[in-house]
């Protein structure tokens, strides 16, 4: 025992020194600025350059909301999501099978809202041949605070709808950033007239003609669209050119909240935020994500490679072999077991009864108040007055056993019977003479 609370107090001596030195040497990482230059925008990240004020307030107005962290493939599978939205440059990019399989739930009636400065070609395909394109007219360094609206939107004025439509309802003005490209829109040519992509999952020749191919300017300057929509198969894309308007810098500004609802908010659908290629995919341990940039993760390591080497390391002799202790493996109740199965082989049961009898005749004088050489008239007499016993009964009992002793012969069915005839006596008059033998026998181990 002593050894093993010496092995528990190493172990615990040795857990408690890699904690202390993983404490030790932990040093936290002081939180990233927020940059406009590099910016984070996910739909977790409250900072300025994140959307997830836009999130929560959809989320706490009723509509549905969810964050989509599996790949743009999984949307041809489920039927629920009305609105996908794709926000600023995002950390993972897209494939060629991730951006192929999200025209494909677009053009069987999905609805994609792109917002970012600079268009991904992959994401905003052709119309028949009508095509955007975006313009940069400014480019944030690494001065710019996205916190400070003076500094995002020095020189900008407010922009007003180009027209009244549904994305524009009840919007009077934006104030985008100093930032935000403008969109162009390319009409086709007679060289490149495009008809139908037969590759493009789910568009179907009648379907990709009946729609209207020409993108729609919602809001804009001279310089160009800020806000422009255009169907493409049964579904539509809507690309917004500045991200400013919907973060949680921006959002509080002008009518911007009202803009980012017109443009999410369809037919009470379901509206997924992209997640996924904002590097917070399911594939990602959720675990090890929570205690990333802690020393938890580093001593879980180091506690499991120590766990390893006890296993390891169990049963090996580290020292010079030793005999094994002597445990002297009898009991003091093993003479008896040998006594009682020599008797059942020799069928001395007349050596049993005696046993038996001869200590419990000595609780009946006892009990009866009487030597024990006292004849078993006597005892009987008196054990019968201070109980309920039969006197006859008794005495008769008391005869049988003594002249089983003295040699009468008995089998093993008689002498079963004048032994539970004997503990019956016993337990009638409370002498628990078994109970207290075998407390005894126990005691002596």
């Amino acid at each position: 025992m002593r050894q093993r609370l010496t092995i528990i107090l190493t172990f615990v001596v040795i857990i408690g020194l890699l904690v202390l030195l993983n404490a030790v040497t932990y040093v936290k990482k002081e939180d990233a600025r927020d940059m406009e230059f590099a910016p984070n925008r996910s739909t977790y990240h409250s900072g300025p350059t994140g959307t997830r004020a836009l999130f929560d307030f959809l989320s706490e107005s009723g509509y549905k909301v969810i964050r989509w962290r599996e790949s743009t493939e999984r949307l041809l599978k489920d039927a629920k999501v009305s609105t996908f939205v794709v926000i600023g440059q995002t950390q993972v990019a897209f494939t060629e099978e991730e951006a192929h399989a999200l025209r494909g739930w677009v053009s069987l009636g999905g609805r994609l809202v792109l917002i970012d400065r600079a268009l991904d070609k992959r994401l905003v395909p052709k119309s028949r041949a009508w095509s955007i394109a975006e313009k940069l007219l400014d480019f944030p360094n690494l001065d710019v605070d996205p916190s400070d609206v003076n500094q995002m939107t020095e020189h900008v004025t407010a922009l007003h709808p180009v027209q009244p439509t549904i994305l524009t309802q009840n919007v009077a003005e934006v104030m985008p950033s100093r930032f935000a490209s403008r969109i162009t829109i390319k009409p086709p040519s007679g060289d490149d007239d495009e008809k139908y992509d037969p590759d493009e999952p789910g568009v179907h020749m009648e379907q990709y003609n009946n729609a209207s191919p020409t993108p729609t300017v919602h809001i804009g300057d001279r310089n160009g669209a800020v806000l422009v929509d255009y169907a493409y198969g049964l579904g539509k894309i809507i690309v917004l050119s500045d991200p400013y308007i919907v973060t949680n810098g921006g959002i509080r500004l002008n009518d911007n909240l009202q803009l980012a609802t017109n443009m999410l908010v369809y037919k009470d659908g379901l509206i997924a935020f992209d997640e996924y290629h904002q590097g917070k995919g399911v594939s990602h341990n959720a675990l090890a994500s929570y205690f990333a940039g802690t020393p938890v993760l580093a001593i879980g390591a180091q506690v499991i490679l120590l766990i390893l080497l006890i296993l390891w390391t169990n049963a090996r002799r580290f020292g010079r072999p030793l005999p094994l202790a002597q445990v002297d493996r009898r009991s003091t109740l093993e003479f008896v077991a040998s006594m009682a199965e020599l008797q059942e082989r020799s069928h001395a049961f007349d050596l049993a009864i005696e046993n038996i009898y001869t200590r419990t005749r000595r609780v009946l004088a006892r009990y009866a108040g009487v030597d024990n050489n006292s004849p078993r008239t006597e005892i009987a007499e008196r054990v019968a007055a201070r109980s309920a016993i039969d006197r006859h009964k008794l005495e008769t009992l008391m005869r049988q056993c003594e002249e089983t002793v003295n040699g009468a012969p008995i089998n093993w069915r008689q002498a079963i019977d004048l032994v539970r005839r004997l503990r019956e006596v016993e337990r009638d008059l409370g002498l628990r003479m078994r109970s207290r033998e075998e407390r005894q026998a126990a005691e002596n181990i």
